[in-house]
């Protein structure tokens, strides 16, 4: 087992997430009479009566063994599984947020699909880019998440804007014009110095065109640009700088924005906010949805001594991710499908998914384009340049130039 790394690779996961037993009767290479499985995942909200861990139980009675489950928080989760791989005692199945794939996949902690003989060909192929490094793929994803624009049809109609007029910047920018002119509030979003400001700015980022390799491009200057123009004209409020994406859907809750930059996970939330809403792709720059990242957990299968696991191990991850049971899964914890059969199955039992399952469809993962490792390094000198921006203490330029240094170092 290689665990090159994995003492860098805690330090990376700190920065990538501001979203047991393993050892059987002793290496038998095509056998093991392993009878209880470890299933590790990152949803401790969810007890024994849960849809989840019931799915999970029987996963592993279809596989003929017992499923021992534990549900940790996602940053505990992962330092987790990094130390019980330096220990020699990893899980059996771990779930793991799709950037952290790549962390823990370089430090040898994970088996690809290919190992595992796991069957990804169904997988939307952007979706399945998150788990991949170097030619090879390490695990499936469970399902997705991402973002789109909630907007408020009370506050649309009294600035006479129709949302379906909105396909690029220059028209969400005269909505937003519009809508200031109505004594309204234009739009909210979450430009905290964390990741979770790096995962809102990047629709726009990449809606430019711009890629996550050249933060000082032309393009990448122009998204900061529109989000700092923003400001400046009072057509987004200064909170941003301190909004977590939780705050910046409450100021959207309270009734007086436009719009709000979230997610699918705010489906239940805004079904409760009292006035009636709508949701639209964020645009690209020129038209078109923008690339959005890619939120949501591969179910991944960890290296272990032995290897006579591997079989069963299959059928548990085969089983967590089978067409049969993902309209289930993914209802439970609100993400879109991985694969376009099951999605289709979503949308037809609510319509209102039709928009991010397009969302999903034209989103990445961050640690795509063979990124892995190296996409903290980038994220966070890319949201050290936002919140100097939007703060008035770089123009656009010079933040994304000072960014761009830093990244390359």
């Amino acid at each position: 087992m290689n665990i090159r790394g994995l003492g860098a690779a805690l330090a990376v996961t700190a920065c990538l997430l501001t979203a047991c037993s393993s050892g059987g009767d002793g290496g038998d290479a095509t056998s093991s009479k392993a009878t209880e499985y470890t299933i590790w995942d990152p949803y401790p909200q969810f007890d024994d009566s849960s849809d989840w861990v019931k799915l999970l139980t029987k996963c592993g009675t279809d596989a003929g063994v017992t499923v021992k489950r534990t549900g940790y928080d996602t940053t505990d989760l992962t330092n987790k599984a990094l130390l019980a791989a330096q220990q020699g005692n990893s899980p059996d199945v771990l779930i793991v947020d799709n950037p952290v794939v790549s962390t823990l996949a370089e430090a040898g902690v994970l088996t690809t699909t290919e190992d595992m003989k796991i069957d990804t060909t169904a997988v939307s192929p952007n979706l399945l880019a998150a788990g991949q490094q170097g030619g090879k793929t390490y695990g499936i994803p469970i399902g997705a998440n991402t973002l789109a624009l909630y907007y408020n049809k009370k506050v649309l109609d009294a600035a006479k804007v129709d949302p379906a007029t909105i396909k690029d910047w220059a028209s969400l920018t005269a909505a937003l014009t519009k809508v200031k002119a109505a004594g309204k509030k234009g739009i909210t979003f979450s430009a905290i110095g964390t990741e979770e400001g790096s995962f809102q700015f990047l629709p726009w980022f990449w809606g430019s065109g711009a890629n996550l390799t050249q933060l000082d491009s032309a393009q990448g200057v122009a998204a900061l640009t529109l989000w700092t123009d923003w400001l400046k004209n009072g057509y987004a409020p200064n909170s941003v700088l301190n909004n977590t994406q939780t705050t910046s859907w409450q100021e959207f809750a309270a009734g007086d924005f436009a719009f709000s930059e979230n997610g699918t996970w705010q489906l239940a939330n805004a079904k409760k906010t009292g006035f009636e809403y709508g949701i639209i792709p964020i645009p690209s720059q020129a038209g078109g949805t923008a690339p959005a990242p890619t939120g949501g957990e591969f179910v991944t299968a960890p290296v272990q001594s032995d290897t006579g696991k591997y079989p069963t191990t299959q059928k548990i991850v085969s089983c967590l991710t089978s067409a049969d049971n993902a309209l289930t899964t993914d209802t439970t914890l609100s993400y879109v499908a991985a694969t376009d059969a099951v999605q289709q199955k979503q949308v037809a039992a609510t319509p209102e998914l039709k928009v991010w399952v397009e969302a999903v469809k034209a989103a990445k993962g961050r640690t795509s384009d063979d990124l892995g490792t190296k996409y903290p390094k980038i994220s966070q000198p890319m949201w050290g340049a936002f919140q100097a921006a939007l703060s008035g203490s770089k123009n656009p330029q010079q933040a994304m130039t000072d960014a761009q240094a830093a990244a390359g170092k």
